[in-house]
């Protein structure tokens, strides 16, 4: 067995893995990173059409975006994945290529190739939890990852050997429900290779104590009569934290751009894809919302003296108009904020924002994590699940947090533990 790393592991973007064995050339997710023109994974072509699988993961483009590349270099096959992770890729599509646009450059594929990829259902082929063979010597085990809706982690067994991919994984989402890997059949034990979601490296906190932060902060904000701007994914982190918020402060105004009732709406549409009880949490906040639809209603509601309260918009980074016009009003005055939760890349408004002086922010612009992967303890116990794993390749974080990470996790005695970097191989 071999893995060639195209992108993913030593860096935050571009998930990308040429798995070889038994004959067999398998491809895991086939991402971008937004950064400059976009940067795509490091691909050999000549490898392409005679890729036997390929498997997307989810639909965020840093899995998902150099798809249609793969069909504009040669490759004729199916890309198995979720039905809702297909429904989805077209927005992201879309989103991708504005930024490129935005930037200058132009995309590496155009319609016809994204037209032609030809998705095939992993949730219509078998039930979560349940091997199903889908070609000569491959089978394939998947369960939902609780990173967003349709996100999957992945067990593939080739010619007897056993890989596990991770996919962006977490256990402590309160929306969305998890598949333990573990309680598959045959569970962990006995891999010849694992890909790990590590993206938090060695951050030890958990989901409990960066939401107390996170509290902690919005009360402050409206304790001093301001207001508080979330900028967050249009799908995803932004419902799980509009759930959460309207649960702790019930009394608070919350306001919400229009987009993100879409990511609700598909949420109370994909019942088995969530946590038992969270279909009635979502039928009791989507009656109390203040739904911002226009530009008048949102220089109301940043008007000085209006009701403190919160505004959730649908760009985790900034790079909309909408959002950078929120911070724009938001910014002359100094008891307002705004709270980063997630990634920031390169080159994103959001970056910027945050690089700035204290004295030129005009309002408060901070960082305050929710977790969406993995950091130590998570690490931790998914690895602790693995009996005699050959090698364990740490993935999604920049290559010191991962080196951090590996460092302390063999510290207290496992082993067999990988850094590796875009460009990497190893054979096993």
């Amino acid at each position: 067995m071999q893995l060639h790393v195209w992108g993913g592991a030593g860096e935050h973007g571009r998930s990308c893995y040429l798995v070889c064995a038994g004959g067999k050339r398998l491809l895991l997710d086939c991402g971008v990173k937004r950064t400059g023109l976009g940067e795509y994974p490091l691909v050999d072509a000549s490898v392409i059409p005679q890729l036997d699988a390929v498997f997307l993961s989810h639909a965020h483009e840093d899995h998902s975006m150099a798809i249609p590349w793969l069909y504009r270099l040669g490759y004729r096959g199916v890309v198995w994945t979720t039905r809702l992770t297909a429904e989805k890729i077209e927005a992201y599509l879309a989103s991708w290529g504005s930024y490129v646009s935005k930037q200058g450059g132009a995309l590496p594929y155009d319609e016809r190739d994204i037209s032609r990829v030809d998705y095939a259902y992993l949730d219509e082929l078998t039930p979560a939890l349940e091997w199903k063979e889908i070609g000569d010597g491959l089978s394939v085990c998947w369960g939902r990852s609780g990173h967003m809706l349709g996100s999957v982690w992945l067990l593939l067994e080739v010619e007897g050997r056993r890989l596990f991919f991770s996919g962006d994984y977490t256990e402590e989402s309160t929306l969305l429900r998890t598949d333990r890997p573990a309680d598959a059949p045959g569970g962990l034990d006995g891999l010849s290779l694992a890909l790990v979601d590590a993206a938090y490296g060695p951050d030890p906190e958990r989901q409990a104590d960066k939401l107390e932060r996170l509290y902690a902060a919005a009360e402050r904000v409206w304790a001093g009569g301001g207001q508080l701007l979330l900028p967050v994914p249009p799908s995803g982190r932004g419902q799980e934290l509009l759930l959460l918020l309207r649960q702790r402060f019930p009394r608070v105004p919350l306001r919400v751009e229009a987009e993100l009732l879409r990511g609700l709406e598909q949420l109370r549409l994909s019942p088995g894809w969530l946590q038992p009880g969270a279909l009635g949490q979502l039928a009791d906040a989507m009656g109390e919302l203040e739904i911002v639809r226009g530009e008048a209603q949102r220089t109301a509601i940043c008007a000085p003296g209006a009701e403190p309260g919160v505004i959730l918009t649908g760009d985790g980074m900034m790079q909309s108009p909408v959002a950078q016009r929120y911070y724009a009003r938001l910014r002359g005055e100094a008891a307002n904020s705004i709270l980063i939760t997630g990634h920031v890349a390169r080159g994103t408004f959001a970056e910027r924002l945050l690089a700035l002086p204290e004295s030129e922010r005009g309002c408060v612009v901070e960082r305050c994590g929710f977790k969406i992967h993995q950091g130590l303890h998570d690490v931790r116990r998914m690895i602790a699940s693995m009996a005699s794993c050959h090698a364990t390749v740490l993935v999604h974080a920049p290559h010191a947090d991962t080196l951090a990470l590996r460092d302390a996790l063999e510290a207290e005695g496992y082993s067999g533990l990988l850094a590796l970097q875009p460009g990497d191989r190893i054979e096993l």
